[in-house]
């Protein structure tokens, strides 16, 4: 596949401070690439440099093939966006005013403000102030003037902020929307329960390093996490459960009422599962949990 986004070698300091230190990585074309970490991790300092609002002290970064501080990347800028953290406008301008100046800034055309005040739930408040807009509904709008010029490469740093549930699902339907359209994209968010199944691969940030990267599932396997398996019990089913698992190793239960909690080692999944797959008179159910993206990254920034 294509490189959209190639990172080399990318440092920056801010005085005593090591944001980032000797990042590599690279965005193919059509994806969504996650960057997760803690607060001051270096996620957002790594974006900026890659949008070339911040120079890196050292190391390159090219989007499609060009430095960043080349001569042809202003044009290519216009096919860029961004939707920082924090979203600010002028106040007094109203929702669609503010768009209209964005399309004029960016040389994108004015007949897309209606229409995408419109995607993001803002047409009716299109002539209020955006002074009155609470928080969600200048993410929104921000969301809105990102969209501007049809980019084909977009960042996003914490874009569901201030967002309602039904604004959060909008937005990831509007993220599977530009994916399906080719458009390339870098998510940064704290919120891991709703990027987990939305990433095609992610980039796990810690002290300014990338600690590891690769998809879910890569990082799951590569840390070996235990299975948790949760079981349904019939009435009385709990010696023979316990019976079952003597021969199977690492495997701890634990109970809850009616149900049997296991924790198991990976590679004994298959065998466990057919084990209670073969006691229905025992196990009136199976619910298998794998790792969220959550263990996962506790995993990685404890070790």
């Amino acid at each position: 596949m294509t490189t959209v986004v190639e990172v080399q070698g990318v440092a920056k300091r801010f005085g005593e401070i090591r944001a980032v230190a000797g990042v590599d990585f690279a965005v193919r074309e059509g994806e969504v690439f996650g960057l997760i970490g803690h607060n001051g991790a270096g996620k957002s300092t790594l974006i900026r440099m890659i949008l070339g609002l911040l120079a890196p002290d050292a190391g390159a970064i090219r989007i499609d093939g060009r430095p960043i501080a080349g001569p042809g990347f202003r044009a290519l800028r216009r096919r860029i966006a961004y939707l920082p953290e924090n979203v600010v406008f002028y106040d007094n301008l109203s929702g669609y005013e503010t768009l209209r100046f964005f399309a004029e800034l960016k040389g994108a055309d004015a007949r897309q403000c209606l229409p995408l005040l419109r995607k993001v739930g803002l047409e009716g408040a299109r002539h209020r102030p955006v002074r009155g807009y609470s928080k969600g509904m200048r993410q929104r709008l921000g969301l809105a003037q990102t969209l501007l010029g049809e980019p084909r490469l977009v960042f996003f740093d914490e874009p569901t902020s201030g967002l309602d549930p039904g604004g959060i699902r909008e937005f990831y339907d509007l993220l599977a929307e530009l994916k399906a359209a080719g458009v390339t994209i870098v998510l940064s968010s704290h919120n891991l329960a709703e990027i987990q199944e939305r990433v095609d691969r992610l980039g796990l940030m810690r002290l300014g390093q990338l600690q590891a990267i690769g998809t879910v599932a890569e990082l799951r396997d590569r840390l070996n996490l235990p299975l948790r398996i949760h079981v349904q019990l019939r009435p009385g089913g709990e010696a023979d459960l316990e019976a079952a698992l003597a021969g199977i190793p690492g495997c701890t239960l634990h109970y809850q009422t009616s149900q049997g909690f296991i924790h198991c080692d990976r590679g004994q999944k298959m065998a466990l599962l057919a084990r209670l797959s073969a006691m229905p008179q025992t196990v009136a159910d199976i619910h298998v949990q794998e790792p969220s993206l959550e263990d996962v990254f506790l995993g990685y920034a404890d070790g």
